[in-house]
């Protein structure tokens, strides 16, 4: 399960966050079915990323935007990835658009899901989560943007790829971790190995989006440069034999990869905020520290 949820938690006197609402009737909005009727008991795939992709091709049809994301969405692009072949009850990370949001409750709700009505009630303009009692297995489901150390908004980019995050997201949401873990480190090294880095969505990871956030945001630059300093330092001396094993060779050099995106970062103008911040430095943290909620 993605830990982003933390994040999602309302901070005091952020005016980005629309006005409160009477819980009992955001829990009859974002909790039950809408014009469903009765739920039917829970038909879901065995496979949590056959379940997933069912779910996205389910809101396709529906006209709806749904878009995995997190661990699932590695297996779906590095399907011969073998290292991570392993994924029973394993949970599904799911991203959508926020005017999608009342008719994807119906659609999960339809499709046997339980709400967490507490939850929803109060962060589903954010994050909503289900659960299929069945295969005990969540689903979260983020609206618009990333929440977690930094800010990765979302919503108008996923239109781009038909079932995941466009690359460039995956890498940031990754990226952004300043405590990142070796999972994670992991991850992005086999991206970074099956994956071009480029100047479109197109051609593979689009350097000019993660630039984008690295040459206007001080904060993104320090924790997005430091990460790769730790991914060249992992993979000359903690990755283990068989972690990037393909079943063939590798499609690009990960080292060489992560010297061209930090050069392209490097190079790229920077904005007048990103400079004034620069002054300050690491005097004043430059990121969120995300904590767990429980449901």
């Amino acid at each position: 399960m993605l830990q982003y949820r933390a994040t999602m938690l309302p901070r005091a006197g952020d005016p980005a966050d629309p006005p409160p609402m009477e819980t009992a009737d955001v829990t009859r909005r974002l909790g039950e079915p809408i014009g469903l009727g009765e739920a039917r008991p829970p038909g879901t795939e065995e496979d949590p990323l056959a379940e997933a992709l069912r779910l996205i091709a389910l809101a396709n049809e529906r006209g709806l935007v749904m878009r995995l994301m997190g661990g699932l969405s590695i297996h779906v692009r590095c399907p011969e990835w073998t290292a991570r072949v392993g994924r029973a009850r394993r949970d599904i990370d799911l991203a959508a658009r926020s005017q999608d949001r009342r008719e994807l409750v119906a659609l999960l709700a339809g499709e046997g899901y339980r709400p967490d009505r507490h939850y929803n009630a109060l962060y589903g303009h954010k994050q909503l989560y289900f659960y299929d009692d069945g295969r005990e297995r969540a689903v979260d489901i983020l609206i618009d943007r990333l929440e977690m150390c930094h800010v990765l908004p979302f919503g108008e980019r996923l239109l781009v790829d038909e079932r995941t995050l466009p690359l460039a997201e995956m890498v940031l949401s990754k990226l952004q971790i300043v405590e990142i873990n070796r999972k994670d480190l992991v991850d992005l090294l086999a991206l970074f190995s099956e994956y071009a880095v480029a100047d479109s969505d197109v051609d593979g990871i689009n350097a000019r989006r993660i630039v984008e956030l690295t040459g206007n945001d001080w904060g993104w630059w320090r924790t997005v440069t430091g990460n790769i300093a730790k991914l060249e330092h992992f993979l000359e001396r903690e990755l283990r034999p068989g972690e990037l094993d393909f079943g063939r060779p590798a499609r690009h050099d990960p080292r060489a990869q992560l010297r061209e995106l930090l050069g392209r970062i490097e190079a790229a103008p920077k904005s007048r905020g990103w400079k004034l911040r620069a002054i300050v430095g690491e005097k004043k943290r430059w990121y969120e520290v995300p904590e767990e909620t429980e449901h």
